[in-house]
């Protein structure tokens, strides 16, 4: 080839798809998808007084109460250090109270108050809420919730 000539460009057809662009990439997708949809949450959330991450414990204690704190931290997948200050300030505020656990006494036992009981009717309104705002019925987001569930499951340790 004479210097300065370059190759044919290769037609949008034929060339090979790039593995490293970033609308391709799953973790893009699933970081602004993450981003997006809890950022729909916030309104729906902050009259309660609760933010996403605590919302997450209240619905884990909704099923049921009391949980030790290892098992809250295996059922959010969240290390006690993270789970703690989220338990502190749901505490503060009335919705769970924190104890030792009466069948084990070195474990921590966190359970529902009458006030965080309640709440959940009023909770009640949020996945509605979010199936309205994402325009999805709740088949399509069940099938996303499996895929994304084999996702979690396959990334595992």
């Amino acid at each position: 080839m004479p210097a300065g000539s370059h190759a044919p460009a290769e037609s949008a057809a034929s060339a090979p798809e790039d593995l490293l662009a970033l609308d391709r990439q799953v973790c893009f997708a699933l970081a602004v998808a993450s981003r997006s949809v809890i950022a729909l949450y916030r309104p729906l959330l902050e009259p309660m007084g609760i933010t996403h991450p605590q919302y997450l414990v209240m619905l884990a204690l909704w099923e049921q109460s009391p949980l030790s704190v290892k098992q809250l931290s295996g059922l959010l997948q969240l290390d006690p250090g993270t789970l703690s200050p989220l338990l502190k300030r749901l505490e503060a505020i009335g919705y769970v109270s924190r104890g030792r656990d009466p069948r084990d006494e070195r474990a921590l036992a966190v359970e529902l108050t009458d006030e965080g009981r309640a709440l959940r009717e009023r909770a009640l309104e949020v996945p509605p809420a979010i199936m309205a705002r994402l325009g999805m019925s709740a088949e399509e987001l069940g099938l996303l919730h499996r895929s994304l569930t084999r996702v979690i499951a396959a990334a595992a340790p």
